[in-house]
């Protein structure tokens, strides 16, 4: 790939700015988009596009992430806690966004849910927003 061919967005801290000043760096360029591609970490991956369907609705997504077990993943970060408090942080998000007005609402299966209350109580908490 020439580097020409890529366009870097710097700034952004958030998945909804990562969209948004995107789509900003893609428009200024004179590229129209059809379809997108978005990379993200495996757990990611309904948030990303919950948020890119609420903010580039017009748009077909695709999600992709790198094909990585979760004992494989949990080795990686080096902390079994951290890893589940992310999960749970991120699905805490897929939850209460769309409320916020970040996302389009999704329905999760009920045995993730379930999970989810569970790990809550269990005190898998310490990456949560306060909603």
């Amino acid at each position: 790939m020439p580097g020409e061919a890529i366009l870097v967005e710097p700034n952004a801290a958030s998945t909804g700015q990562n969209i948004t000043l995107s789509r900003e760096v893609l428009a200024e360029a004179g590229v129209q988009v059809e379809s997108l591609l978005l990379i993200s970490k495996p757990y990611m991956e309904r948030r990303s596009y919950a948020t890119c369907r609420k903010l580039w609705p017009e748009v077909h997504i695709v999600c992709a992430s790198e094909p990585l077990e979760l004992d494989d993943y949990i080795k990686s970060i080096g902390d079994e806690k951290l890893v589940v408090d992310m999960l749970v942080g991120d699905l805490q998000r897929v939850i209460e966004y769309p409320k916020l007005g970040f996302a389009v609402e999704q329905e999760g299966p009920r045995d993730v849910c379930d999970a989810y209350k569970r790990l809550l109580r269990v005190g898998f908490d310490s990456r949560l927003i306060n909603s």
